[in-house]
């Protein structure tokens, strides 16, 4: 979620870069699960996405979730931008073409993130029904172009916006037409990080795979089944990818400080300024002689907010962040959740998965990466494909729910959130895959149809 940080002690060393990170290190006992999902809003009246602006706005929408919520606002200027639950932790944001983001709230269980999920949807459905707003469940905007795509009123996506063609093809898709669901999940120790580090790198492509929903582009197919995913792959090679120094000897987080500090910078905040540095280089800060802010030197708060704007598949903060999944239907946002707290969560279960793709090459991370954004579960992999390997994995997956053997009110584990995976596995056909077949046949072509039957 880009919500900035706000800490002004004073950064003297590369060391201090890396003792913040490391102090994201917890005991078993205090894990915690943070879901995030993003989603469009349209009018449910004509399918037009929503400006900010306006009596039927996001704006309008974003101050009656406050008023509902009772959450501290966030601004920007007299914008109102997100809203944060001082209490539990949880957070309301915009993304830069107004994708409606939960930030949830670090909780002990899936149970707890399903029961979140669905008091959210609720709660904006609430709200957003008398104003004519809808909520689009897919990875990738379907039908508006960039110039329809309204613009939120953040000033850190101005200069993302202004920086983005400068670095690859697809920036600027990536940042207004694109929704994903992520979970952030805890490590113990740096050697623990490190292996969940690498096992969720090297299986990321296979969440793609499973979670592909985004086949549609300028209200046709798009000839992908994630083009989420594919946009990622033609978006700021610098900052994205598959991070593999994460695989090499003497990996722990200096190794990711160094790569971090190596990452050119978008902005530094000042007060309520953003300076625009969007290329300049980390390392300059720290030691005071970045060009443009003369004497300025790095703080908590811009190495925190630097790390924020690095997008790789994996995401190291204080936190893991799963990031390789589209956006999807209701059930699918627990279940991403479920997928990766059952592998990393327990330790025969991780330890499994680790076994399954500790052999796999630099190169065949990087091939897996590169097609499942059109293949997805069809993927070929060594002598079979994706498909068979989700089958082993989601396996490993359920073991680990049940080991952790955390009961809902009727007893279940929270091993039944993977029972949809388990079904697109044993079909092969995925969400994308299924939404092609209606647009084909029962839609007749019309992808209207998508905001009737693919919305909360």
């Amino acid at each position: 979620m880009a919500r900035d940080v706000t800490d002004a002690a004073p950064v003297s060393s590369r060391d201090d870069l890396v003792a913040w990170i490391e102090k994201g290190v917890k005991p078993k006992a205090a894990f915690r699960i943070g879901t995030e999902h993003e989603k469009f809003p349209f009018r449910a009246v004509g399918h037009a996405p929503v400006p900010y602006e306006g009596p039927d706005g996001i704006r309008a929408l974003l101050e009656g979730l406050r008023h509902m919520l009772g959450w501290e606002p966030i601004m920007e200027g007299e914008n109102i931008i997100g809203m944060l639950d001082v209490t539990g932790g949880g957070a309301i944001s915009l993304e830069p073409g107004g994708q409606f983001e939960l930030s949830g709230a670090p909780l002990v269980s899936i149970h707890e993130t399903c029961s979140e999920i669905h008091a959210h949807l609720a709660q904006v459905h609430e709200i957003g029904e008398p104003l004519g707003i809808r909520f689009l469940a897919l990875g990738m905007s379907p039908v508006w172009t960039r110039a329809q795509t309204p613009v939120m009123p953040k000033r850190r996506y101005e200069i993302m916006t202004r920086y983005m063609p400068k670095v690859g093809v697809m920036g600027l898709d990536m940042m207004y037409r694109t929704s994903t669901v992520q979970v952030n999940l805890d490590f113990a120790s740096e050697a623990d990080m490190v292996k969940k580090l690498r096992v969720s790198l090297a299986l990321q492509p296979l969440a793609t795979a499973l979670f592909a929903n985004s086949p549609f582009q300028h209200r046709r197919p798009n000839g992908f089944l994630s083009m989420r995913s594919e946009v990622w792959r033609h978006t700021d090679l610098d900052r994205t990818g598959m991070l593999p120094f994460a695989f090499e000897d003497g990996m722990g987080f200096e190794r990711y400080v160094d790569w971090a500090l190596d990452v050119p910078l978008y902005f530094v905040k000042r007060g309520d300024t953003y300076h625009d540095v969007a290329g300049a280089s980390f390392r300059d800060l720290l030691a005071g002689r970045l060009e443009q802010l003369p004497g300025e030197r790095a703080t908590i708060s811009d190495w925190a907010n630097h790390l924020g704007t690095l997008f790789p598949e994996v995401r190291l903060k204080r936190y893991l962040e799963m990031r390789g999944a589209d956006a999807g239907p209701t059930g699918r946002l627990a279940a991403l959740s479920a997928f990766w707290v059952g592998l990393l969560y327990d330790q025969t279960a991780l330890d499994a998965a680790w076994d399954l793709v500790k052999d796999w090459t630099e190169g065949e991370r990087q091939a897996l990466r590169d097609s499942v954004s059109r293949q997805a579960l069809r993927t070929p992999f060594r002598t079979g494909t994706v498909r068979e390997v989700a089958r082993e994995v989601l396996k490993i997956a359920r073991a680990g729910l049940e080991a952790r053997n955390v009961l809902d009110w009727q007893g279940r584990t929270e091993a039944f959130f993977l029972d949809g995976l388990d079904a697109i596995v044993a079909s092969g056909v995925t969400s994308a895959d299924a939404l092609l077949e209606k647009y084909q046949r029962a839609w007749n072509g019309d992808i209207d149809k998508v905001f009737d039957e693919h919305a909360y």
